[in-house]
């Protein structure tokens, strides 16, 4: 049989489960080899699972995204890479529940970069994909024979599809390129170092701290396991003596119900399982079984070594002596988890990750980066921990937000930073370790957007450069950041006129720029775009049932000598706010009209207001000609399309349906009495 011998491997994901394993033991093997690490360091990574190997002289780390195809390119050549050894992806098939799009990102164009680069740079002589068993589906319960490397893939969730999709662009590069392509599927693997997002470790950790263990559905499903060494071993053996063109399934016969797994735990912990397991509501889809033929890979000379007791006691007793490896977890350990899947969550050698500090509502004390989208019904079964970090504590929006936390029972405290500083800002966050951070700071002039005219600096300071430093700090430590922005940087145009109904859309291209303000803002809203990790909410025109604030919309027309009568999309901050806490929940990105369905005209407020707070109250209208000549910047006048938010949120009310019950009908006995 022939052998192939590396010089200079490059391992991916290698700062992740298995992978630091296979890394660990080749360089502990081979100290002849070369071996680079690549990973981004992204929630489930952690740079401690590489301790055995980073003093060799024949390792080196590398922190960076296998998605930037000008780093792969730099170092496939600067250093000499022949064997790429491709472990990165996402693989928690909870989360692609929940984040499929992350998937495709990570499986299937990372992947894509990675033989791009090979076809480019022309120097790889192994390429071996890392896939999964859960690209055949699931195995029929009474099947005897298990799948074999030519079987049908008929994968069953996002997770395996976007592997299934890596696997065929990795075959097509293989035939159409002469890539030397090598693939391996695996069953599931367990041992020291695990996120405890999995099963077992997951179980264990929850042992440890006398917690129920919680199983989706009835617990009947099947699995088989294998432990890390084993694998670690298997890779060996692929590498050296696996042949081009092959695919290689990595599995045991040894199967075992997730039922088995909880009792087999509670007995090494000497707990009672039926007081102690719980089941919990099943997967959207959950495999019944997972069975495969691995008698390919037997026929290169490898076999499983470590029985089931051994392998498990062997986890048990590394959790058990690292217990804070992983930091907080707290959130991992929920029985239906979603990460928030961004690179940046770094873990430090030295595994210093603590820090105390006190929050306004002591609710949830250890508070984590993880977060759970709520589901769309009312349950509150599995809700998960959340601390937010909101900044523009002495603005009017940050300051409602605040009371909305008070009132949902949501931990969190507001930044300290300025938000031009970014050593400041990773403070705030190092010390508050938040879910979630809310941007609600900015400038809008005092008292008005002409104050931005003359205090230009000031306003660049603020709206761009400080957004774009949280955004950036939030990226780098895996944080959802919800941006409070305005949709006051469009104006009705031609395609858009007034009174016909269509109205700007989140892609639409700003269109305003009469003030500076808006300026600003149309600016950073382009440059945000550039950031996955950040959710626009534009806020328009604000109202709230607070009538005496000198910020409330209503609350300034009623006071000037005269307005315009043009009609405009507007937010209902008593409506609209909880609804970005929601968002947040649910991880929502991208760009949004944050906005009332529907448009209403100041005469039509002020009618309104007329009605409900002041019989006897009146205006006067001027033009939009004569009020340029009491401004000194131009005003936004628009119709923003709400149909993404209404689809998102269908009790979302029409502008005027709000305004009457979230403003008006709330202030009327307070104004008026009882008078009729």
């Amino acid at each position: 049989m022939a052998t192939y011998t590396p010089k200079n491997i490059l391992i991916t994901g290698a700062a992740g489960f298995i992978a630091s394993h296979v890394c660990n033991r080749l360089i502990r093997n081979y100290p002849d080899y070369k071996i680079v690490v690549l990973d981004k360091l992204d929630y489930c990574s952690n740079l401690k699972n590489l301790l055995p190997s980073r003093s060799s002289p024949n390792f080196k780390f590398v922190k960076g995204d296998i998605a930037s195809a000008d780093l792969v390119n730099f170092l496939l050549i600067t250093e000499s890479i022949d064997t790429i050894m491709h472990f990165a992806a996402q693989t928690h098939v909870d989360n692609s529940f929940g984040n499929s799009f992350e998937f495709t990102k990570n499986n299937i164009y990372g992947t894509h970069v990675l033989l791009e680069a090979c076809k480019v740079t022309g120097q790889i002589r192994r390429f071996i994909h890392v896939s999964t068993d859960e690209v055949y589906g699931e195995t029929d319960e009474d099947a005897l024979v298990g799948n074999h490397e030519a079987s049908q893939l008929l994968p069953t969730n996002p997770y395996s599809a976007t592997k299934a999709g890596a696997e065929m662009l990795v075959m097509a590069y293989g035939r159409s390129y002469g890539l030397p392509v090598i693939t391996t599927r695996g069953n599931n693997v367990y041992g020291p170092n695990q996120f405890p997002e999995k099963l077992i470790p997951k179980f264990i950790l929850l042992a440890m701290r006398g917690k129920p263990l919680p199983i989706h559905g009835d617990g009947s499903n099947v699995r088989s396991y294998l432990y890390c060494e084993d694998v670690a071993e298997a890779f060996e053996v692929v590498l050296h003596r696996g042949e081009v063109g092959h695919v290689y399934n990595i599995g045991t016969k040894k199967e075992r119900r997730v039922i088995d797994v909880a009792k087999d735990i509670c007995k090494l912990f000497s707990l009672d399982p039926d007081s102690v397991i719980k089941f919990v509501d099943n997967r959207p889809f959950n495999d019944q079984r997972y069975f495969l033929d691995d008698q390919k890979l037997k026929n290169l000379g490898w076999s499983e070594r470590t029985t089931w007791q051994e392998g498990l006691k062997k986890t048990m007793e590394w959790y058990i002596n690292n217990p804070d490896w992983w930091g907080d977890v707290s959130g991992a350990l929920l029985p239906h988890p979603r990460m928030l899947m961004m690179a940046g969550t770094e873990r430090h050698f030295d595994g210093s990750e603590d820090s105390n500090s006190t929050s306004h509502v002591s609710r949830n004390p250890n508070p984590t980066r993880m977060v759970v989208p709520v589901s769309r019904s009312n349950s509150s079964i599995n809700r998960p921990p959340l601390k937010f970090l909101i900044y523009g504590r002495t603005g009017w929006i940050g300051g409602l937000l605040g009371k909305i936390c008070e009132k949902q029972g949501i931990p969190f405290e507001y930044g300290r930073g300025r938000l031009e500083e970014r050593s400041q800002i990773i403070a705030d966050v190092q010390n508050v370790r938040p879910t979630h951070v809310f941007n609600a700071a900015g400038v809008t002039g005092r008292p008005n957007v002409d104050w931005c005219e003359s205090h230009k600096a000031e306003t660049i300071r603020t709206n761009v450069a400080g957004t774009l430093n949280l955004a950036d700090v939030c990226r780098e430590h895996g944080l959802l950041m919800m941006n409070f922005a305005t949709g006051c940087i469009f104006e009705y145009d031609a395609a858009h006129p007034e009174g016909s109904g269509i109205g700007f859309k989140e892609e639409d291209k700003p269109n305003f720029t009469g003030s500076f303000y808006s300026k600003t803002k149309g600016m950073v809203e382009e440059l945000l775009k550039e950031y996955e990790n950040v959710c626009t909410l534009r806020v328009r025109m604000p109202i709230s049932s607070d009538l005496t604030n000198p910020r409330n919309f209503i609350t300034k027309i009623s006071r000037y000598n005269k307005v315009v009568n043009i009609p405009n999309s507007m937010t209902i901050l008593d409506e609209l706010l909880p609804i970005s806490i929601e968002m947040a929940k649910r991880n929502c990105r991208g760009i949004w009209n944050f906005t009332n369905p529907g448009v209403v005209s100041h005469n039509e407020i002020l009618e309104m207001y007329k009605k409900y707070i002041d019989p006897d109250f009146k205006w006067v209208n001027f033009t939009l000609e004569e009020q340029a000549k009491v401004i000194v910047a131009p005003r936004s006048n628009n119709e923003m399309d709400a149909s993404k938010l209404k689809k998102e949120f269908p009790e979302l009310l029409h502008i005027k349906e709000s305004l009457i019950k979230y403003v008006f009908e709330p202030n009327k006995k307070v104004f008026t009495g009882e008078a009729k």
